[in-house]
């Protein structure tokens, strides 16, 4: 039983770290339909601003500046996108096993034209769009990359639905 103190959080948003700022934001607004709601900006490392000293608590002194932009899902979940000039650039190795952040997953009831445009933009399929229950339901998923190799997850229904259903059941 949850008590006052234990209630179910809500998901603000996820940074994800890209390559290039200007194409990212390009990918994510014009593939994934976000909302920019900050342009790409540089961030200056500096203690004047209370932006600035907090960049320097989370990223430390050996900085110097990088870019950041905001976008925003249907839902209001919020995007934050960073580049740092200095950092690497090749795409992440894809390793599910190890501890860390595995995925991210975004629902579009129109999976296959997502996919499809995933890929149109430099992305990548990761495997076939897969039915949880192809006689009796029509939820699906699929694993994609976008074209800086993150990857991520898209399910045609909701969470809950998807799994309240006991997709791991016989």
């Amino acid at each position: 039983m949850k008590s006052k103190e234990n209630y179910p959080k809500s998901f603000s948003h996820i940074g994800i770290t890209v390559p290039n700022i200007q194409d990212a934001v390009k990918f994510y607004s014009e593939v994934m339909g976000w909302y920019i709601i900050m342009e790409p900006s540089t961030v200056k490392k500096e203690k004047e601003t209370a932006i600035g000293q907090m960049c320097i608590d989370v990223f430390g002194e050996d900085w110097e500046e990088f870019e950041i932009a905001h976008l925003s899902t249907s839902d209001g979940t919020g995007i934050e996108l960073f580049s740092f000039p200095h950092g690497i650039k090749e795409a992440p190795e894809f390793n599910p096993f190890n501890t860390g952040l595995f995925h991210f997953c975004v629902q579009d009831p129109n999976i296959e034209a997502l996919v499809e445009k995933v890929v149109s933009y430099g992305g990548k399929q990761r495997m076939p769009i897969r039915e949880y229950y192809p006689k009796d339901k029509p939820y699906k998923m699929c694993y994609v990359q976008d074209p800086f190799g993150i990857v991520f997850e898209i399910y045609t229904h909701s969470y809950e639905l998807t799994y309240s259903s006991g997709a791991y059941t016989e």
